[in-house]
C-alpha cells in the first residue's frame, strides 16, 4: 500500500497537477491531505482525478469550510473529511492526521498511531522515533506552494509532496516539484 501524502496547496493547480501525474505514474492507492486546500476548486479536482480513498483535514487558510465539505460530499464513499483532526487506519496501520505541528508531534510523543501527518509550516520533515514500544513515523510533506513564511514575509521554499510505503518498512520519499524551461511544472524523487 503506497499513500501520497500532501499539504498546503494554496490554491497551486499547476503544481497539483505535477504532483497528480506522480501520483498517478507511482500508482498511489491513497492519499493524505494535512490541509490548506483554500478553495473549494481544489477538492473538487482531488475528486475528479484521483480515484482512490483521500483522508483530509481543513488548515487555517481554508477559509470556506462549508463549501469544501460540501464539494468532499460528492465522493462520500472516498473523500473522508475530518474536520481539524483525523485517525483512521489503513492496512492496520493507525494513522493520525492534523494541520499543525505542534498537535502532531503531542499525538506522536504518545505512542498510540504508527504513523502521524502535519503541514502549516511548509517544511518537509521525517522523524522515526520508538515510543510505548513501537517505532512512530512523524511526517511532514512540505508544501505545493513553494513558499513559506518567516515573520509574515514570503521565502521561497521547494514544492514538495510525499510518498508513504507502508509494505516496505514505513519507506518515505520526498518529492520536489520545479518549472523548467519548455516542459512546466515537473517533479522528481529526492535521494534522503
Amino acid at each position: 500500500m503506497r499513500i501520497a501524502i500532501l499539504s498546503d496547496i494554496h490554491d497551486h493547480l499547476k503544481i497539483l497537477t505535477a504532483a497528480l501525474n506522480v501520483i498517478h505514474e507511482e500508482e498511489i492507492d491513497a492519499m493524505i491531505v494535512c490541509g490548506d486546500f483554500c478553495s473549494p476548486f481544489v477538492m473538487n479536482k482531488l475528486g475528479n482525478e484521483f480515484e482512490g480513498p483521500i483522508h483530509a483535514v481543513f488548515g487555517n487558510n481554508d477559509g470556506d469550510q462549508f463549501r469544501l465539505t460540501k464539494t468532499a460530499a460528492k465522493w462520500p464513499d472516498r473523500v473522508h473529511l475530518y474536520g481539524e483532526f483525523g485517525e483512521f487506519k489503513i492496512e492496520g496501520a493507525k494513522f493520525a492526521l492534523t494541520h499543525y505541528p505542534e498537535i502532531a508531534e503531542q499525538v506522536a510523543a504518545a505512542g498510540n498511531f504508527d504513523v502521524v501527518c502535519y503541514g502549516h509550516d511548509h517544511q518537509r520533515k521525517l522523524s522515526r522515533f520508538n515510543t510505548r514500544g513501537h517505532e512512530v513515523v512523524l511526517i511532514n510533506p512540505g508544501t505545493l506552494m513553494g513558499h513559506r513564511f518567516d515573520q509574515g514575509n514570503p521565502v521561497e521554499t521547494p514544492s514538495s509532496f510525499a510518498i508513504l510505503d507502508l509494505e516496505e518498512d514505513k519507506e518515505v520519499t520526498f518529492w520536489r516539484i520545479v518549472f523548467e524551461d519548455g516542459r512546466g511544472w515537473v517533479a522528481a524523487e529526492e535521494e534522503e
